[in-house]
């Protein structure tokens, strides 16, 4: 009436069945390719050796077949997806995904999953930079100290803290490269902001990942003024293994405001629009900052500006020794509209600590008068809480002089002949 219900063991040897038609297929695909076909960087061959070795010792018979067989086809999967770039045109690379696609139809194998590895912890470390070090501990059996993160950022008119917690305010119209190391390159571009000064604002931010080993090939994204995306260059929203989410764009505010994660470098990048401005700010490892070449130390946020480009005195805004005050610290602005007082005011609203973040944004409203500028500083603050990794250096103050002048009053002082002096500077 019925037919017979077939064993485990018969029910398994139908995938061993296929698994050997695809490997006499591949194995007659290697005989015919050559010495030539051999010797290219395309790592099928060791792709095919390694499911081997996963599947040669299993027992159709056990229960746990079905689970193991499908995590050394996944492991087959995600190793033919790390050559895909430089196997494409090889014909046993072509083949192999076509019979791995088989397979794991016919043993109803799901895509996502765990995979076999003959080293499963050095495969999930690899593209984890936070695991970097278990790994060297298990390998080497001494500790080693947890790696260090520095911070850089840039906004406004435009205000630069380096990885080294210098505080610039810079000119530096055009473009200019931020960082340029072994693993990551972030350019900007300045334009004027008031027609007639020296006062530049960002509105191109590019950003490059370099290829990683097999975390990711190069990625590429840029941002400018009005288009903001949350993707790179060529779509994609990640790289590498999707499975391992290394490497990945989050957009938290359409249009306004990404984030990119690159785990497998330990590195944070936020971009954000406010105005017709962008501001960035980034977190990365100091051994990867300082992975650079000799040619390379054109970097703002490793060395800061050039001094011919700087507006600032000292890496702060600053305070010199006045004797009286200047006639126009107390008038308005001939262009922003605003007054030192009222721009304190309007910097308090959003800024309660008086640092330097507090002053470049007093300093911004009188130079430019847009209130985007605020917005920036005070999210340039909120980034420097989120990403730098040292709370009690999250505020910078500016110096004071030894001359008794108070700090606030000395500061007004000098903020208004700089804004004046940069708004009207030839």
């Amino acid at each position: 009436m019925g037919s017979a219900v077939p064993s485990r063991a018969a029910r398994a040897e139908a995938p061993f069945a296929a698994l050997r038609r695809l490997l006499a297929a591949l194995g007659l695909l290697l005989l015919g390719a050559g010495d030539c076909e051999l010797h290219t960087s395309c790592g099928i061959q060791k792709c095919t050796t390694d499911f081997v070795s996963f599947t040669s010792h299993l027992n159709a018979a056990l229960d746990d077949f079905d689970l193991e067989f499908c995590k050394a086809l996944r492991a087959y999967s995600v190793c033919t997806y790390r050559n895909s770039k430089v196997c494409r045109g090889n014909l046993v690379y072509h083949s192999a995904v076509l019979g791995i696609g088989d397979l794991m139809t016919q043993r109803n194998c799901t895509k996502n999953g765990p995979t076999s590895s003959t080293n499963s912890e050095m495969t999930h470390d690899l593209c984890n930079y936070s695991g970097h070090t278990e790994v060297r501990e298990r390998q080497g059996g001494e500790k080693t100290p947890p790696p260090t993160y520095l911070f850089c950022g840039l906004f406004g008119d435009p205000h630069l803290r380096t990885f080294k917690d210098h505080f610039q305010t810079c000119k530096v119209e055009g473009a200019w490269p931020l960082i340029d190391n072994k693993y990551l390159s972030v350019q900007v571009t300045n334009v004027p902001v008031v027609p007639g000064s020296s006062a530049t604002a960002t509105n191109k931010i590019t950003v490059i990942f370099k290829s990683y080993q097999d975390c990711t090939d190069q990625k590429v994204y840029q941002a400018m003024t009005d288009d903001l995306p949350a993707a790179f260059v060529d779509g994609t929203t990640s790289g590498g293994d999707e499975n391992t989410r290394s490497f990945y764009i989050v957009e938290k505010v359409s249009g306004k405001y990404i984030e990119m994660h690159a785990r497998y470098i330990g590195t944070t990048v936020y971009i954000r629009q406010l105005g017709h401005y962008l501001t960035l700010a980034i977190r990365m490892p100091q051994e990867l900052v300082m992975a650079f070449e000799e040619s390379q130390d054109l970097q703002l946020c490793l060395n800061g500006c050039p001094s011919s480009e700087r507006i600032d005195q000292s890496g702060y805004l600053p305070l010199p020794v006045m004797g009286k005050l200047h006639p126009w610290g107390a008038a308005s602005h001939p262009r922003s509209g605003y007054t030192l007082e009222t721009a304190t005011t309007k910097c308090h609203e959003k800024m309660l600590v008086k640092d330097i973040y507090f002053y470049s944004c007093v300093f911004d409203l009188l130079t430019t008068g847009d209130d985007n500028f605020m917005a920036a500083a005070h999210s340039a603050l909120q980034d420097v809480e989120a990403l730098h990794p040292s709370k009690e250096n999250w505020h910078i103050f500016p110096r004071s002089g030894d001359n008794g002048v108070g700090r606030d009053s000395k500061f007004f002082v000098s903020l208004g002949l700089l804004c004046l002096i940069h708004v009207l500077y030839l």
